[in-house]
């Protein structure tokens, strides 16, 4: 299996270096491995979903907003 760099994804994926650090620590990215501080990616890992939030507003609980 072939891997690639963290630095090599985000260009992929066209995401930041950052984003994809994030993707491996949260376990989003299927046959991640990290050896010592660097994370090796497979290279045909394909771009895992975003999951935050695409509104830019937070659902808050109502009992907490009205009370």
């Amino acid at each position: 299996m072939e891997y690639i760099t963290i630095k090599e994804a985000a260009e992929k994926w066209n995401i930041s270096v950052r984003r994809v650090q994030t993707l491996c620590n949260e376990g989003s990215i299927p046959g991640v491995k990290k050896f010592g501080h660097a994370w090796a990616i497979p290279d045909d890992a394909d771009k895992p979903k975003d999951k935050r939030i695409k509104s830019g507003k937070y659902i808050k609980d109502n009992d907490k907003a009205n009370g």
